[in-house]
């Protein structure tokens, strides 16, 4: 089985980067299929999704996010990272890492829902 653990700062300054990691333990990030998501939940509004890398290393982004987007991977440690840049406090949400194991993922979240989620962590934008 997999899971997922996110870590990173749990408060952020305005118009600084946020940055995150997902660490996997289970299966390695470079199995195919296994695509690796980031998705976000503000509070009192619903998920949304932010990009994925797949297996292979290829990224694609939310268009409304793509400019401040950047999701990387280190293969030696098994572990996805999130780059959200120039935030404000529409970016405060809980943050999670979620996968989803299937030939092709469309962007978004899958109707079928994700395979495994990270508890995910909260991320406030404040001065």
């Amino acid at each position: 089985q997999v899971q997922l653990q996110e870590s990173g700062p749990g408060l952020v300054k305005p118009s600084q980067t946020l940055s995150l990691n997902c660490t996997v333990s289970g299966d390695s990030i470079t199995t195919n299929y296994y695509y690796w998501n980031w998705i976000r939940q503000p509070p009192g509004n619903e998920l949304e999704w932010i990009g994925y890398i797949t297996y292979s290393g290829s990224t694609y982004y939310n268009p409304s996010l793509k400019s401040r987007t950047s999701i990387s991977r280190d293969t030696s440690k098994n572990q996805i990272t999130l780059q959200l840049s120039s935030v404000t406090p529409e970016d405060t949400a809980v943050y999670y890492c979620a996968t989803k194991f299937t030939s092709v993922q469309a962007m978004g979240i899958p109707r079928d829902g994700m395979d495994y989620w990270g508890k995910g962590t909260l991320v406030t934008v404040s001065s």
